[in-house]
């Protein structure tokens, strides 16, 4: 993303080594701007590719925390966010945590309305997975993105399936803080 949650922890004290992945140029550059004496390293990945990088990310004795804000959900198929989530084991801490957030955008009747069919992505509802949604993301022009609505009990499932286990979970953001599922992992 663009470095805001590394903002957060450079203002809180924190040091350490950070890095950051993202595939938008444009957002790690500004994610590169950070305070002085806070450093942050940014590089641009693909993350549905990202076990054939984890050798380029791992540090020695592995990661104490990962985070995946606002990120798991735009991941297609089971498939390949099981791939992620077991890379993401491999790299975390024995007694690490991965904390993510995903969107619970069916409860607000704002985002519900920008659902779209996907025929206006050349798809059908057969190509797509239970749960899949196209959303019209208007921020500055059009533009479409694929999201997914995760239950908590799925996200318990992939978590098994990734060998990691949800030791916390909660809903906060939005005007009734409710728009995010937040958890917390670690390995089993």
């Amino acid at each position: 993303g663009n470095g805001e949650f590394a903002r957060a922890l450079a203002k809180r004290g924190q040091c350490g080594a950070y890095l950051g992945v993202d595939f938008s140029v444009p957002l790690l550059r500004e994610a590169q701007l950070q305070p002085g004496g806070f450093s942050a390293t940014v590089r641009a990945m693909d993350l549905t590719k990202l076990s054939a990088f984890s050798d380029q990310l791992s540090i020695e004795g592995g990661w104490p925390l990962i985070t995946a804000f606002a990120v798991l959900h735009h991941i297609p198929s089971a498939e390949m966010r099981i791939d992620i989530l077991k890379t993401v084991r491999e790299l975390l801490q024995e007694e690490g945590r991965f904390i993510l957030s995903n969107w619970q955008f069916l409860i607000s009747e704002k985002l519900r309305a920008r659902i779209q069919p996907w025929s206006r992505a050349g798809l059908s509802d057969d190509d797509v997975d239970d749960g899949d949604y196209l959303l019209d993301w208007r921020s500055g022009g059009h533009g479409l993105r694929y999201v997914h609505h995760f239950s908590a009990e799925e996200l318990q499932r992939l978590a098994g399936r990734a060998g990691l286990r949800v030791i916390e979970s909660f809903l906060s953001d939005g005007t009734d803080g409710k728009l995010a599922l937040y958890q917390g992992w670690t390995r089993t």
